[in-house]
């Protein structure tokens, strides 16, 4: 895919994703959320995602890398809450472009990761080391 291609296909998703998905997915109630600090404003950021939790661990793959908002936040701030199934956890999220993510998404959600490697364009792994 070309660069033009990408960033077309990177506004008209997030575009979606920003007014329409996220403000709808963020109300249900067992929706798994990633909740940053704005790295201008330092409101909180809730951001509905799919991943998954590993023991002390929970994983996401970000669609667009180091171009999604929330992964942008963790650069500023690692520190992050996370809600699964209801609870929310503090933790620390760590930026891992070294990780196949591709594979990763293999370990994740199936429709979630669909979604991702159908609209992603830069795909990067993330893991949040929980802390309660």
């Amino acid at each position: 895919m070309s660069r033009k291609a990408a960033d077309l296909k990177h506004r008209i998703v997030t575009r979606f994703q920003r007014h329409v998905a996220n403000p709808l997915n963020r109300r249900l109630p067992f929706q798994t959320v990633l909740e940053t600090t704005g790295r201008t404003s330092g409101l909180p950021r809730p951001t509905p995602v799919g991943g998954r939790r590993v023991g002390d661990s929970f994983w996401i793959v970000s669609e667009f890398g180091f171009k999604s908002q929330y992964v942008r936040n963790i650069q500023a701030d690692p520190r992050v809450r996370v809600r699964i199934g209801g609870r929310w956890y503090h933790g620390t999220a760590h930026l891992l472009p070294e990780d196949d993510a591709v594979a990763r998404l293999r370990a994740l959600p199936r429709f979630n990761s669909a979604a991702v490697r159908a609209f992603g364009t830069d795909l990067l792994t993330v893991r949040v080391d929980l802390t309660d």
